[in-house]
Formats: C-alpha cells, sequence, structure tokens
C-alpha cells in the first residue's frame, strides 16, 4: 500500500492530463487519501472528473451533440469536486471496517475546554508535528480513556480530535468484537487493529469500553472469553510503539468496571475526565445548537445557561429541541422564531441529568482511578482480586 509519497507521484500521473483549478492542492489530497491504492486514486480522479463535468451540463445543448469551445476553455476541476469525490470513493483498505473521516470540529463540541487542550496536546500535535516529539526522544501517549457522566460529549470528542487530525476514524462496539466462538473474538480484534496499521494516522474508538475490557478476576464468575478478549487488547495496545500515529480511546461512564491493566502508562496513557460544563460552557453549547435556530430578540442563552446548573450537552440539546416544539405549538406550522417564552416552557419539562451524588461519586472515582493505575505500574501486574471494581453507590 503506498504512503504519502507514493500516493503523492500516482495522484500526479491520473491527473497530468486534467485542468485543474488554482485551488487543487495535490499534496493534500496525498495526505487526506489514507489507505487508497493505485486504483483507488484513478478512481477518485474519475470521479472528480465527472463532477466537474456535472457542473456545467446546464450550458450545454445535448441535442447540438457539440460542446461550445467557450465552455471547454473555462472547465476545470476545482477543490470541491475532489473533496465530493473523496465522499463516493471508499479506500479498497478500509471495506471490511467501518471507516470513516468524521465532520465534527472543535467548533462543534464546547463546555469541555480542558479536556479539548489534553486531546489536542495528545493526538493533533503529535500526528500534525510529529519532528518536535522526535527531537525531543519522547513517544506520544498511546491511548486515552474519556470517563465521564452520560451525555457530556465524550463521543463527540473522539470525531472532532479525528477530524482535526486529519485522521482515519474507526468506530467500534464490543457487539461488533464479541462472539461465541472460541476464538473469534481475538481475531477480529486482532483484524481491527492490522486495518488501522494500515491506514495510519488512525484513530480507533470504542465506546462504553468497561463491557469489552472489564476488570479481571474481580467477580469471579465472569466469561472465559472476556479475559481473553482483555488479553489480546493488552498485547496490541503494548505493540502499539512500532504502530506509528495509531491512538486508541476508550469512552466509558463506569470507569471502575474497567481492567486496571488497561489503564497503565503505555497503554491508556491519558485519564480524562469530562464532566458537566459551567455557566460559560453551558451558553456555548447553547450557542451551537441554536446556530440554525431563528431565535427572538428577547431570547437570552446566558440567562438560560445560568437556569440549567448540572445540565450536560445533551441536556441541553433536548431543552433547545422543547424550545423549538414549543414555538411550532404556538404558531403552527408558519412559525418564524423561537421565543424567550418557548424556552422557560422547555426549561419546565427538562431537567438535569447529573445530580450533586452522582458529581460527588466521580469525584471520588477521579481519585481510585488513579491509585489503580499507580498500583499497576509499581507492582507490575494484578492478581485476582487484588484490586477490587469501582462501583458507584446507589442513590435513591
Amino acid at each position: 500500500m503506498p504512503d504519502e509519497k507514493g500516493r503523492r507521484e500516482i495522484i500526479g500521473i491520473h491527473t497530468r492530463g486534467m485542468p485543474l483549478g488554482a485551488d487543487v492542492d495535490l499534496d493534500e489530497l496525498s495526505r487526506t487519501s489514507h489507505g487508497f491504492v493505485g486504483a483507488d486514486l484513478a478512481a477518485l480522479a474519475r470521479e472528480a472528473a465527472i463532477e466537474a463535468v456535472r457542473r456545467i451540463m446546464p450550458q450545454l445543448d445535448l441535442e447540438a451533440q457539440t460542446i461550445p469551445p467557450e465552455v471547454l476553455e473555462n472547465l476545470s476541476v476545482t477543490r470541491n469536486d475532489f473533496v465530493e469525490a473523496l465522499k463516493r470513493v471508499q479506500p479498497s483498505a478500509m471495506r471490511e471496517v467501518m471507516v470513516q473521516v468524521p465532520n465534527i470540529g472543535w467548533d462543534d463540541v464546547g463546555g469541555v475546554p480542558e479536556a479539548e487542550e489534553r486531546l489536542r496536546e495528545g493526538i493533533e500535535l503529535p500526528l500534525k508535528h510529529p519532528d518536535a516529539f522526535h527531537r525531543l526522544g519522547i513517544r506520544p501517549a498511546k491511548g486515552f480513556l474519556l470517563y465521564g457522566p452520560p451525555g457530556t460529549g465524550k463521543t463527540l470528542l473522539a470525531k472532532a480530535v479525528a477530524k482535526e487530525s486529519e485522521a482515519n476514524f474507526i468506530s467500534i462496539k464490543s457487539s461488533d468484537l464479541l462472539s461465541k466462538w472460541y476464538g473469534e473474538s481475538e481475531q477480529q480484534i486482532s483484524r481491527l487493529f492490522a486495518r488501522a496499521r494500515q491506514v495510519a494516522p488512525c484513530v480507533i474508538f470504542i465506546d462504553e469500553i468497561d463491557s469489552l475490557v472489564p476488570a479481571r478476576g474481580a467477580g469471579g464468575n465472569e466469561p472465559q472469553v472476556t479475559g481473553r478478549v482483555v488479553n489480546t487488547i493488552l498485547a496490541e495496545m503494548d505493540g502499539l510503539e512500532e504502530l506509528q500515529s495509531v491512538i486508541l480511546i476508550g469512552a466509558t461512564n463506569r470507569p471502575g468496571l474497567v481492567d486496571p491493566a488497561i489503564m497503565r502508562p503505555g497503554r491508556l496513557d491519558e485519564l480524562i475526565y469530562v464532566g458537566t460544563p459551567n455557566a460559560e460552557g453551558r451558553a456555548q453549547i447553547l450557542g451551537i445548537h441554536t446556530s440554525k435556530m431563528p431565535l427572538a430578540k428577547d431570547v437570552d442563552l446566558k440567562a438560560v445557561a445560568a437556569q440549567t446548573e448540572r445540565f450536560t450537552g445533551a441536556d441541553l440539546e433536548d431543552v433547545v429541541r422543547r424550545a423549538g416544539l414549543n414555538a411550532i405549538r404556538r404558531s403552527g406550522e408558519k412559525v418564524k422564531a423561537v421565543s424567550a417564552e418557548d424556552f422557560d416552557l422547555a426549561l419546565k419539562d427538562s431537567r438535569a441529568t447529573v445530580t450533586e451524588e452522582m458529581e460527588a461519586e466521580y469525584g471520588r472515582m477521579k481519585g481510585e482511578l488513579k491509585k489503580r493505575a499507580m498500583a499497576v505500574t509499581q507492582i507490575g501486574f494484578l492478581a485476582p482480586g487484588m484490586v477490587e471494581p469501582i462501583r458507584p453507590k446507589k442513590h435513591g
């Protein structure tokens, strides 16, 4: 499979007889076409040319069966034609797994500045400027664990960092990897990391990672397949040092159930808490969700944010949705704007999913997770029963 330099040579061959627009950057194309082989790049050039022809179709007289010379002179393949072609051409190396480049950027994420900054430093910086790490003789982080209450934007953060880093994004669920057949689960995991190696730079995102790598030896009744799966993932993570630009991100709202061995430095290097946003963050999230909503002049998003203590990003999205529904009920299908009254009614029907007890519980978990990670680092292993899983307390 060609690397970036090889892809640049191949795309140059397939576009050398093509009238390219001034905004087309072949170096950028070769950098963003991870996993493309020669045939894929040929298809990409062809699709971009077809896209350019579609633009001039309204100017053509099909009955005349000729194309006016002035139309041909102005015909060129632009950068936007290649962008549209990239949406239709799927690289051969990534057809067996669901790989995509997300369309979520940092502008679509709000209320989590600390987590955003740590992900930028840990993923975006090494992928875009690897020479800085080589000069200092240090390795970038191999993995990240995003944990916190549900609805705080953990999945959104993973998508945003993959897009801003110009990396491929493999989103996987535990149900996609676990199988009842002996040895099949381990093969699926090995296949997943092999694919990520081929299409690097790549971000592997495993949602609800606690169901895939539960703590071994804690309960005594866990099925054998989970133990083998944990061992396989640990082996693959230890081999990631040679796999440049492959990063694993796990997300969970029950970090105490994750096997402590995967949270030591060298595997999941960074444990990032994604909590509920403050008032400024809530106002930013409301601004993102109302960016395409016509708001009346009496709507004050900062005032709405002040009334939504402990609301997560998902809760705030629900508030905006309910306000829009209230506006439709009030004015019918010809509604023109959402008023402050609609938001007041929406707040009465909404509630925060995170309670004060839950926040205190996650604060306790942060300290416990650090202790467990240090115990694994110092001892080197965990015998069954040495560290019990951190189970959240039940509240009313």
